[in-house]
């Protein structure tokens, strides 16, 4: 027989079709960065500028050298940080929750993943923002539901409008919302939460709302939302929730989701299938952290809004540039270069300036004119020359 005998075997569409995934090829164009305006400043993916605390470091390796971290956790997590997390959550809102209302997960891309497996079909559609969490389109498409979208406008700082959720939930299975948002920054206000949420309830609609970075709103800010005061909040909400910004663990993939005992049980269901327990080495280190590190944590938060003032300080004095949104982990800013997309413009300023970034059009439709800033990566220091050497550039020759 020959080759020509044989039938290949064929890939799944679904996934076939994705886009490769976009942190590589932002970082492909990092690597061709000659030096020649000073170090690389990295504003591409959202990672902690600053290390883990040294306590936590130490109960990571006290877990990860014991045998008792070894095995097999519960498949929704280890008891004791779901009790720990479920009473931070429950202080943090002011609602009562139990260890039975959390499910652990690898991080909050999993989270996303199990609990949309468990609430939604191939065929379903799920209603998200534009622009939105790349992440979250993706899954979507390989699992063969429905994204559909929304507009947020940069005129109202990329905040949803609640009559435009209102016009697209028509024949929506769920809704899924980050706030402070990724890519924009945007942190939406509690009322509107509220509103939304409304709207989802009236019409039997599960709103997933991913609160990742919810430990770096401003202080002073008060809880985030008050959905957990609605008494049937169980019926339609489920958040999600990761431990890898607020910890500095991105690498230790920990995650939470926050819901109804039922929605826990069905969760459970997919887990045991993706990989039956979150790792159990961060979990240990977690819910020591969670009491021990107040302190710690809330100097970060007040870090981040150092680097926040910081890069409102940097576009206040640019020609060109507009820093549309901002908020707890990310800017939204509209470049100055009209001959170039998104793309054309990030790789640019990585391969000729040292500055990464992530094009705007990889979050959605309409943002060629756009890019992600992670300023949370960097220090005052390093968003202050990120400035200078963007009022080096010649607008007119890019």
């Amino acid at each position: 027989m020959t080759s020509a005998d044989y039938v290949k075997p064929s890939f799944n569409p679904l996934v076939e079709k994705l886009a490769p995934p976009p942190i590589p090829s932002v970082q492909a164009w990092a690597r061709s960065y000659d030096g020649a305006h000073g170090n690389l400043i990295d504003m591409s993916q959202a990672v902690p500028g600053y290390a883990p605390h040294a306590d936590l470091l130490k109960w990571l390796s006290d877990a990860a050298g014991s045998p008792a971290y070894a095995g097999y956790g519960t498949i929704e997590g280890d008891l004791e940080l779901r009790k720990v997390y479920a009473e931070h959550v429950g202080s943090l809102y002011g609602t009562m929750l139990t260890a039975a209302n959390i499910h652990l997960t690898a991080g909050c891309n999993q989270a996303f993943v199990a609990t949309i497996t468990a609430i939604a079909k191939a065929g379903d559609a799920v209603l998200m923002t534009n622009p939105c969490y790349f992440n979250h389109e993706t899954t979507l498409q390989m699992m063969g539901i429905e994204p559909r979208y929304f507009p947020c406008h940069a005129e109202n700082g990329f905040v949803p409008r609640v009559e435009d959720v209102e016009a697209a939930l028509d024949g929506v299975k769920v809704l899924a919302l980050v706030t402070p948002n990724n890519p924009t920054g945007a942190v939406y206000p509690a009322e509107v939460i509220s509103e939304i949420f409304e709207l989802c309830r009236r019409k039997g609609i599960w709103l997933v709302l991913d609160e990742t970075y919810r430990d770096f709103i401003e202080p002073g800010a008060g809880r985030p939302h008050a959905l957990f005061d609605v008494k049937d909040w169980r019926d339609y909400l489920i958040q999600l929730y990761s431990f890898s910004k607020s910890f500095c663990i991105p690498g230790h993939r920990l995650g939470a989701i926050t819901a109804s005992e039922a929605v826990i049980e069905q969760v459970a269901k997919v887990m045991d299938n993706l990989q039956i327990c979150a790792p159990r080495t961060p979990q240990f280190a977690v819910a020591r952290g969670i009491p021990a590190l107040v302190d710690w944590r809330e100097e970060n938060r007040l870090e981040i809004g150092r680097r926040a003032a910081a890069m409102r300080a940097a576009f206040a004095r640019q020609n060109g540039w507009q820093l549309q949104a901002i908020g707890a982990y990310f800017a939204f800013v509209r470049h100055p270069f009209e001959g170039l997309t998104s793309s054309q413009a990030a790789e640019r300023l990585a391969k000729d300036f040292g500055i990464v970034t992530i094009p705007g059009s990889y979050f959605g439709e309409g943002l060629e004119q756009h890019l992600r800033v992670a300023f949370a990566n960097v220090d005052a220091e390093q968003i202050a020359e990120m400035g200078k050497r963007l009022r080096r550039i010649d607008v007119d020759q890019m």
